[in-house]
């Protein structure tokens, strides 16, 4: 089993989806418009529950290279969101994937914190060279948290996906880990450390 420890930043944190989770998570995949600009259209409540088992079964995977985490808040266990990363089968690079918070969630503003969290715990106990991300270039916000995620445009992949009917145009960044170091919180440090570290200013 690959188990990824709770993750913490000053806003959120991630950690492990656990069994609790089948509403909120299926609450979302259901979601007319919390769906709307990922890569896969809404599913129905037994797509969703499918989906969820596949999800529950990733820590089980060796190796393993799909990390599906729960956005929670700092002081309350529920889940609120989703984070994920998909670490590719050639080289040290992977993907993150699947960044959405339910309508309400406290940390609504923060989403990209959840994206560097997990892109410390990718370079540091992943090993990973390469982080990359996307977004449905019709997407108005996504290129704001890319950059607060610490993410560089790089471009734009034309008709890459089909959903609700139509091809979509992504815009592409990425990351790489020297780089992305020498902007790390002491948070992301100590996550990439693999070590507790005294918490500064950020």
């Amino acid at each position: 089993m690959s188990r990824v420890p709770e993750l913490r930043g000053r806003h959120l944190r991630l950690r492990e989806i656990r069994v609790t989770d089948h509403v909120p998570y299926t609450r979302i995949v259901t979601h007319r418009l919390l769906t709307r600009y990922l890569g896969i259209d809404r599913m129905d409540e037994a797509e969703a529950h499918d989906a969820f088992a596949r999800t529950m079964g990733q820590a089980h995977c060796h190796p393993r290279r799909r990390y599906t985490l729960a956005v929670c808040s700092l002081d309350d266990d529920s889940l609120v969101g989703t984070m994920g990363l998909l670490v590719e089968e050639y080289g040290s690079n992977a993907m993150l994937t699947s960044l959405v918070l339910l309508p309400g969630a406290p940390m609504a503003g923060h989403g990209h914190e959840a994206g560097r969290l997990l892109m410390a715990f990718g370079f540091g106990q992943l090993g990973l060279h390469r982080i990359w991300a996307g977004h449905r270039s019709d997407h108005p916000r996504m290129a704001d948290v890319m950059r607060a995620a610490g993410l560089r445009r790089e471009a734009m992949l034309r008709q890459l996906f089909r959903t609700q009917g139509c091809w979509h145009d992504v815009t592409t960044y990425a990351a790489v880990a020297p780089e992305w170091k020498l902007q790390a919180t002491e948070t992301e440090l100590a996550i990439l450390d693999g070590a507790p570290r005294l918490q500064g200013c950020h």
